[in-house]
């Protein structure tokens, strides 16, 4: 157990052992030193908790200039329902379109779908194999994605802005890796 936890014998100042990582430095040196007895220890951890999904639930910005932060406009569909990208891996596919957030996430891409993603990075390549075509929504020609795109002939675009907000999860999905373009069938 850690030590925290054997503190005044059996008093327990944290519930599980990886609370501890919600307490800095000096709530832990108050408390070994004896300056504080932790009282309140179990309630600060909670809201550092809560605090850290609420951050973890916002979207980060494209771009930061000095102190402000600068976020791209949402992607919205036209009327031909097309998003443009950059093309980053030539060719043509379609399938049904399957939004993937992480790659702890990929056993819901079925062979011959498309993987929307926010971005890759190399744990996502198992990913590639199965899809038929690659849709990001952030990324350019020399990223990640893109060049595995390349490696693997998977038609891709990447760079989509919003496409994660705007796309619904097993829609038909068009990917022109050509021309940057990706067609989405709403209906």
């Amino acid at each position: 157990m850690l030590i925290i936890n054997r503190y005044k014998g059996s008093l327990a100042l944290i519930e599980e052992q990886n609370d501890i990582f919600y307490c800095s430095w000096s709530d832990l040196f108050s408390i070994l030193n004896g300056s504080w007895n932790g009282a309140g220890l179990r309630n600060l951890v909670s809201a550092r908790k809560e605090g850290l999904k609420e951050k973890e639930a916002l979207d980060p910005p494209d771009v930061i200039f000095g102190e402000k932060p600068v976020f791209s406009e949402p992607a919205a569909l036209g009327t031909g329902d097309c998003l443009q990208g950059v093309a980053a891996a030539a060719g043509k596919a379609s399938g049904i379109a399957r939004l993937i957030r992480h790659p702890g996430e990929g056993s819901r891409l079925q062979p011959g779908e498309v993987m929307v993603a926010p971005s890759t990075d190399p744990a996502w390549t198992p990913l590639f194999l199965k899809a038929c075509a690659v849709v990001m929504e952030t990324g350019g020609y020399l990223s990640h994605g893109a060049i595995v795109a390349r490696e693997y002939g998977v038609p891709a675009v990447v760079n989509v802005q919003g496409v994660m907000k705007v796309v619904r999860d097993g829609i038909k999905t068009i990917v022109d890796g050509d021309e940057g373009r990706v067609f989405f069938n709403q209906a």
